[in-house]
């Protein structure tokens, strides 16, 4: 695998020398700072470009293209942000690109209800704690109709949640819910929130698959024209949130979007995290059986706190958690060696230490929720003992 670092420009506290420092061979990153539906501006591609060769690196994979609303409802703007996103990608492919990653979440990216919730040792982690959401969404948020996404013992568990909740909890809680896209200034107030979700409304989850499908048949030749691979981020957490449906949650959903779209520029980023916390998903079958198109991994571990779909769970360290670590490197290898006796050029898929605890001095640091420098240090490390010891030519895989 390629070892890649997931940089968020200028602003990061992190910086790419850190990165190169930690082990990473190459930057994933974005132009969060472009507004969603406009095209990257090649000035502002080829800046980003030379602020990374500055650090010592180079970039890789772009995390996100983001996808607008009007594209995912099919609403306003939607034609025009299509052919953005196209124009998007070959410009990104002439400055030498040759991975993007997107999302199809509505509304909400990754949503957690602690941004950094005390782990053991005293690490800080994000969590995702499914009273709290259902008190927010029930108290804070106020949605209508909300009380009948929950059965009567969670939503009695929420009201009992919310009456102890001091204020300041009540106001972190709305703060990180409605945070927006990593990376992004992007963030929601409540009413702001309600306004979207409405957007929503009378689209069933066929619906906002066939809407990806529609997307994907309009992007996804021009990928193939200028040779990128374009790839789809799971739902973090795999589940409906807040009414809205969720379309990349299983293996199944998977196989919907790439049967409906047969491309191979048509991919998988394949993260262990967010597919991880549906505890019904099999993750090393899932790569085993996905493999030919997973272009882009996302490695990182979560402890789910309770069985069952939804739940609670905190994002745990790399080689802990729920998720066979070992078990999901070994046939990711195994299709790296598959693509690359048959001559692939991208045989080696780019890989990036996803998340992390905030450890030692990452808790003066002050980085971006869920990408500390050591935290992610010491994941790229464990992970990249394991690929090493299972490619070792005398005791690793053949």
């Amino acid at each position: 695998m390629r070892h890649t670092w997931r940089w968020f420009g200028p602003i990061d506290k992190v910086s790419v020398q850190d990165a190169a420092q930690a082990g990473a061979e190459g930057i994933v990153s974005a132009l969060h700072h472009i507004p969603t539906g406009d095209v990257w501006p090649e000035a502002e591609i080829a800046k980003r470009h030379e602020e990374i060769k500055a650090g010592g690196l180079f970039w890789d994979v772009v995390e996100s293209v983001p996808v607008s609303e009007s594209i995912k409802t099919q609403t306003g703007d939607w034609r025009p942000h299509i052919s953005n996103w196209q124009e998007t990608l070959r410009r990104l492919s002439a400055s030498g690109i040759r991975t993007v990653c997107y999302n199809f979440m509505p509304v909400l990216d990754w949503t957690r209800t602690d941004l950094r919730w005390t782990a053991r040792h005293g690490a800080k982690a994000m969590r995702f704690d499914l009273i709290d959401f259902v008190a927010f969404d029930l108290n804070l948020l106020k949605r209508p109709g909300a009380s009948e996404d929950y059965d009567e013992a969670i939503r009695e568990k929420a009201t009992k949640r919310f009456a102890e909740m001091p204020e300041e909890r009540r106001t972190a809680l709305s703060k990180n819910v409605g945070a927006g896209l990593p990376g992004s200034a992007d963030s929601y107030t409540l009413p702001q929130l309600l306004e979207l979700l409405k957007t929503y409304s009378g689209i069933s989850r066929e619906r906002l698959q066939q809407n990806l499908i529609d997307f994907l048949s309009e992007v996804t030749p021009v990928a193939e024209q200028v040779g990128i691979n374009i790839c789809a981020h799971p739902d973090d957490p795999p589940w409906a949130l807040l009414g809205l449906p969720r379309i990349l949650s299983t293996e199944a959903d998977y196989l919907h979007m790439l049967n409906a779209v047969d491309s191979r520029a048509n991919g998988v980023t394949f993260c262990t995290g967010s597919l991880g916390a549906r505890a019904a998903n099999d993750l090393p079958a899932m790569v085993k059986r996905l493999a030919p198109r997973i272009h882009f991994i996302h490695l990182r571990n979560v402890h789910r706190e309770e069985a069952g779909t939804p739940c609670s769970f905190f994002e745990d360290e790399h080689l802990e958690g729920d998720t066979d670590m070992v078990a999901v490197i070994a046939e990711l290898l195994s299709e790296e060696r598959r693509r690359k006796a048959e001559g692939r050029a991208d045989h080696q898929i780019p890989m990036r230490p996803d998340h992390g605890q905030e450890i030692l001095d990452d808790l003066k640091r002050g980085a971006q929720p869920g990408y500390p420098a050591i935290g992610r240090l010491k994941g790229l490390a464990e992970l990249r003992g394991i690929e090493r010891a299972l490619s070792h030519r005398q005791y690793g895989l053949r």
